[in-house]
């Protein structure tokens, strides 16, 4: 808190709770001030973005709560987390990537050899109090104590669901290195994290862990964790590379054109992991829908659909949005099979290798509050928001902006059936099928824009 007096600072410090963390001060707030991303005393996003919910807070708050709302976020049922994780996890993957989805952001990346942990949160609640805020839905499907060493832990930024205090002192006896946006290794600092063990990185910089190359990404969003908001810890994406294999964590963001410059830069990736929940038309530049999640996976992979996979992330554990609990799932499969992107949603806990098979089985169907016989939510017509200016419609295929180098993306709007089946596989007659009914019929979306239809 440079510029503060020394005696109250001081005592800030000592009051403050330490789940709060720590504001940069000394050396690191002098790094953050040259910072090009750092303007009038905060950190900037790349273009514009409202990080205050907008519109009516009495509408928000009378939807929120709501009795029948409320029992839409949450499962119906229990959560079917992958109960042999631990023993699959034990074996190193033949193909040498090896995804992990943990819950919510948190995915164990196995990548040429080398072990990368993205936003591990196993708290109970992401908060900075045990007994209010947000409560996780699903148990961690593996103990910190029984997951193996991990060579990395990369965190994008520092809300509660993605920088959790007490996981964070639970790894620094894994000996792991941590990689941060600039800033944020004033909390770890805090928390007992040796200075030699963290790197702290702006956009566009990078640093090299056990052979693999991590890069710090831009990315729409905000930071804060303490009831003084400074905005001087920075939010990123991530781009991790090894000798034969890429990945992107999107970390939390609003959809913004540059994704295809990520691409253009770093890209092409063999996996992206892409937040697709807690969106609402009340935050709209800091949280992608499901099918601008969609959208900004094309993006990262040059507007090609047939590259890589995408896992959506940020859905599920926490109840964050006033949208559905299962909508993030739904939308996201129906807006990659239109498409024609190859989307999977594995259970908490379940590893897959992406050239081995992936886990298309929609299981949060059977949990989800709706009845079965109703239409899933991505079905239905979501209302619309106004794009930002430099958003395409949606539907197109082509970049937001051209990017030198690179031959402008197609632009069919009616794409041929994914090169996988199983969730919302290709119909014939030009549609997809999005759920089977408990009658035996099928609900099906037209993916040329006309109605869908029940058949």
């Amino acid at each position: 808190m440079t510029g503060s007096h020394p005696t109250r600072s001081r005592l800030t410090a000592t009051l403050r709770p330490a789940a709060f963390g720590a504001d940069p001060s000394g050396e690191r707030m002098e790094r953050i001030r040259r910072s090009p991303n750092f303007a009038n005393g905060v950190f900037v996003n790349p273009v514009g973005a409202r990080t205050v919910p907008s519109g009516s807070m009495l509408k928000f708050a009378s939807t929120y709560f709501r009795k029948e709302e409320r029992v839409r976020r949450a499962p119906a049922g229990t959560v079917p987390v992958h109960p042999t994780t631990v023993a699959d996890l034990a074996t190193p993957p033949a193909s040498g990537l090896r995804l992990t989805w943990m819950g919510h952001s948190s995915v164990l990346a196995e990548i040429d050899g080398r072990r990368v942990l993205f936003d591990p949160v196993w708290g109970q609640r992401c908060s900075p109090f045990s007994m209010v805020g947000p409560k996780r839905l699903h148990p961690v499907p593996v103990p910190l104590r029984e997951l193996a060493p991990v060579d990395a832990v990369v965190i994008s930024h520092d809300h509660y669901d993605h920088l959790d205090m007490p996981t964070i002192r639970a790894l620094v006896r894994s000996h792991a290195m941590f990689v941060v946006p600039l800033g944020v290794g004033a909390h770890l600092e805090r928390w007992g994290v040796p200075a030699e063990r963290m790197t702290e990185l702006d956009w566009h910089e990078s640093t090299e862990v056990a052979g693999l190359t991590l890069t710090a990404t831009p990315a729409r969003h905000f930071c804060g964790r303490g009831l003084r908001n400074t905005q001087h810890t920075l939010w990123a994406s991530w781009v991790v590379a090894g000798s034969g294999r890429r990945i992107y964590h999107s970390g939390d963001t609003g959809y913004f054109s540059g994704f295809a410059e990520i691409g253009a830069a770093y890209g092409p990736f063999d996996a992206t992991m892409i937040q697709i929940g807690a969106y609402s038309d009340y935050w709209p530049d800091i949280h992608m829908t499901p099918e601008e999640g969609v959208r900004a996976h094309l993006d990262l992979q040059g507007g090609d659909p047939a590259r890589g996979i995408m896992l959506p992330i940020h859905w599920g554990t926490f109840n964050l949005a006033p949208h559905p609990w299962e909508e993030p799932a739904e939308g996201t499969v129906a807006a990659g099979k239109e498409a024609g992107a190859t989307v999977t949603v594995p259970r908490p806990g379940q590893p897959f290798e992406p050239e081995r098979g992936l886990p298309l089985e929609p299981w949060w169907r059977a949990i989800a509050a709706r009845p079965v016989t109703e239409v899933p939510a991505a079905a239905e017509a979501r209302p619309s928001r106004p794009l930002p200016p430099d958003r395409p419609a949606p539907g197109l295929r082509e970049r937001p902006e051209s990017v030198p180098g690179r031959p402008a993306a197609r632009t069919p709007r009616c794409p041929s059936p994914s090169r996988n089946t199983g969730v919302g596989a290709a119909s014939p007659g030009g549609t997809t099928r999005v759920a089977s009914l408990s009658n035996g019929a099928e609900w099906r979306r037209n993916p040329c824009g006309g109605h869908d239809v029940l058949a």
